[in-house]
């Protein structure tokens, strides 16, 4: 399940580009679901572990990838950290849903984040509220955002 805080967090790590910069593994940009949404996000293409072709700056280091895409990947790899996910755009929304399918997954938002028309399970824990869907979502996130 996705858990989700609302506004400042202390524990949160805030500056995920900074911290991903420093801890990030070869490793972690191969993996196929890094692949898939580097590719997804960013529209660009890993070509190995240190080399990502964007379509917009060219060939690129893992550390220039979007804020967005860094924090995705930390969010896979460092399940016991909660990361600042207001790094991310609404196109990161649907892939912070497919990681907290697999594992439950914290993250902390300042902003009010979509995640679309679908039907979906998110514990606000601000309040312990479980909700379902962005009307739920959205009158309780916005007491806090």
């Amino acid at each position: 399940m996705l858990n989700v805080y609302y506004g400042n967090m202390s524990e949160a790590i805030f500056n995920t580009s900074i911290y991903f910069k420093n801890v990030y593994e070869d490793a972690w940009i191969t993996d196929p679901v890094a692949r898939e949404m580097i590719l997804d996000v960013d529209k660009s293409i890993v070509l190995d572990s240190a080399v990502i072709d964007s379509p917009v700056m060219g060939k690129i280091a893992p550390t220039e990838l979007s804020g967005g895409v860094k924090t995705l990947i930390l969010m896979k790899n460092e399940r016991s950290k909660v990361f600042n996910a207001s790094t991310c755009g609404d196109n990161c929304a649907k892939w912070i849903l497919k990681l907290a399918g697999t594992d439950d997954l914290t993250i902390n938002l300042r902003h009010l984040m979509d995640f679309g028309v679908g039907t979906f399970d998110i514990c606000i824990l601000n309040t312990g509220q479980i909700v379902h869907s962005m009307k739920e979502l959205v009158p309780i996130a916005g007491l806090y955002v």
